[in-house]
Formats: structure tokens, sequence, C-alpha cells
């Protein structure tokens, strides 16, 4: 029997990866994996926000009515740099932390200034031992001094400068109505989430009361009071 010719055998080269080209993707890698846990963070961190959110308007017991205005999509609280009574900047993002009450409205202050001020006032005082979770902010839409006469009502409330140009950026009235006319609600994370009915009278703020107290409720598992 013929012996089997001697063939040669056949090499594949396969060629290696430069080490730049290893540290590249070991560095895209980790990237990836960075983000992604830093998305995983951000979801834990949300969690309790939308599921109380979640709880407030989907979860909620037969005839319950609403008697503020959901904001759908909220609005961030923007970046801007108000400035106190004192004429000394404060950043605006400086009230995140807590729930707010907001008041808009120049510095003249008008009847219907007045009584939002003093619907704001009451709403809070009204929430008992709560009361601490929320704060009254007035945001001054222009450069007027504030009236002497405010100042005892205004004890305790937080007092800020803003342009109408920029609070336009953030909050908005009902159409046809005015920023002044009506009261905001801000989240702890600077969302304005809710807006109360133009001119609202007493019978309205016992109804705007209740929607407060259910929102503090809802937040209880991750709000506490202070900032």
């Amino acid at each position: 029997m013929a012996a089997a010719s001697d063939e040669p055998l056949g090499l594949t080269v396969h060629s290696m990866p430069s080490p730049g080209q290893a540290l590249e993707e070991a560095e895209n890698r980790r990237t990836v994996h960075g983000r992604w846990k830093m998305i995983a963070v951000l979801l834990m961190c949300a969690a309790p926000v939308i599921a109380s959110y979640f709880t407030y308007y989907v979860i909620r017991p037969e005839g319950r009515s609403v008697y503020g205005e959901l904001i759908d999509p909220q609005r961030e609280m923007p970046r801007l740099t108000a400035t106190d009574r004192n004429g000394a900047p404060v950043e605006l993002t400086t009230l995140k932390g807590q729930w707010l009450l907001v008041a808009v409205a120049d510095a003249a202050c008008d009847a219907l200034c007045e009584q939002q001020l003093y619907l704001q006032r009451q709403l809070r005082e009204s929430l008992g031992r709560e009361k601490d979770r929320l704060d009254r902010v007035w945001l001054v839409s222009d450069a007027a001094p504030v009236p002497e006469r405010l100042t005892n009502g205004l004890h305790g409330a937080t007092v800020l400068r803003v342009p109408a140009e920029q609070l336009a950026r953030w909050l908005a009235p009902v159409q046809g109505h005015t920023l002044p006319e009506h009261l905001y609600v801000v989240d702890p994370m600077g969302n304005w989430m809710m807006r109360f009915p133009a001119r609202m009278d007493a019978a309205g703020a016992s109804r705007a009361k209740r929607d407060i107290d259910r929102l503090l409720r809802a937040s209880s598992s991750w709000d506490e009071a202070g900032r």
C-alpha cells in the first residue's frame, strides 16, 4: 500500500488586539456598567415618590374628588437667581426639599393678593403638626418695596423677588387668568405639580386643604419636615 504523501499543515493566524484597543474596550465596558448602576440608583431613589403619586392619583378610594388641577407633565423648578427682601441673591433651587405653597403677585399686593396670602397662611396653619412639611412662599414679580402692612402676615413665609418673565418659564395660570389668581403646589423635588382654581374662596380653601392633607399622607414614607 502506497504511503500517503505528506501535506503541509494549514495555519490560520489571528491578529491580536493592540493594547490601546483593549484599554478602550475595557473603558467602554466600565462606562456602560457605571451608567446602568447610576440609572438603578436613580430609580431606587425615585421609587417612593412615584409610588406616592400613584397611590394618590390612581389607587384612591371611590368618591374621592381632587380640587386642585394636576399639572401634567410636571414642571421642574428652573435654575433662577432670585433676591430676598434685603436684595441678597438667592438661588431658587434652595427652596427644594420641602412641599411649597406658592403665591405670586407684585409688591403693591392688592386685595386679591392679600386674600391669597391670608388663605396660604390659613392652609398651612390648618395642617396642625404636619405644617412644618409645607413652606409658604410669596414670589414677588417686580422690584417695588413690600408694604409694611404685610409684615406681620408674612412672618414665617419665604419672600423672594423673581421677575414675571422668568416666572413664566415655570408657573402658568389657567387660560384667561393671571398668575396672581392661583395658589401653586410644588413638591420637595422642585416640581410644580398642582394648581388650585383661580380666586379661591374660603370654601375652596377647605377643599384645597384636603388635597394637601392627602399629598402629605401619600408622601409620608419619603418626605420629612426640613430640608
